[in-house]
């Protein structure tokens, strides 16, 4: 008798705890990126202001990186060698998701600054205007579950360069919702 309501009690808890997990709002999302404002890729995390809400105002933080030509700093006899290095990038930015309230389908529209740790021109034709900020633009499709894991988005993510001219790019990622 006392192993059968000590099962029972086990059982219980057991429901209500999933029950309280299947009620809880998903609205934080940690998610790597190919393109975008981290360059080449980057790691993000990307959450809500208000804690029980999936859609509305909200922010991205990251780290990424990119490779660029740079002027080689042993610069013998006046010419001009150039070497390939690796840059890192911060994306931050701020983002409004739109959608309906319980559907895992969203759009988000954002924007903001990547901070690169060497001053670089991100295109050949922007050399004339080196710069350690670039700024930009998400217009992204998100398929986050309600209930947390596996997330998708997928997009155009225009890039505000170094001279300040603007220039088309798109990014992917993927990531996991909880």
């Amino acid at each position: 008798m006392k192993k059968s309501l000590l099962i029972l009690v086990v059982i219980v808890t057991l429901n209500q705890s999933l029950s309280a997990q299947e009620d809880r709002i998903t609205n934080k999302l940690f998610y790597t990126e190919l393109g975008g404002p981290g360059v080449i890729m980057s790691a993000n995390f990307d959450a809500r202001f208000t804690s029980n809400e999936r859609l509305g105002l909200g922010f991205r933080l990251g780290a990424g990186f990119g490779v660029g030509d740079f002027e080689d700093e042993i610069n013998q006899g006046g010419n001009h060698d150039y070497v390939t290095r690796t840059y890192y990038s911060i994306p931050t930015g701020l983002n409004y998701v739109f959608g309906k309230p319980n559907s895992a389908k969203t759009f988000e529209v954002g924007g903001g600054v990547s901070f690169l740790t060497r001053k670089v021109s991100l295109y050949h034709y922007d050399v004339k205007k080196e710069g350690h900020i670039i700024g930009f633009f998400t217009f992204m499709y998100r398929v986050m579950p309600v209930n947390g894991g596996f997330s998708f988005r997928i997009g155009l993510t225009p890039i505000i360069g170094t001279a300040g001219d603007l220039y088309p790019m798109g990014a992917v990622g993927f990531g996991y919702a909880f």
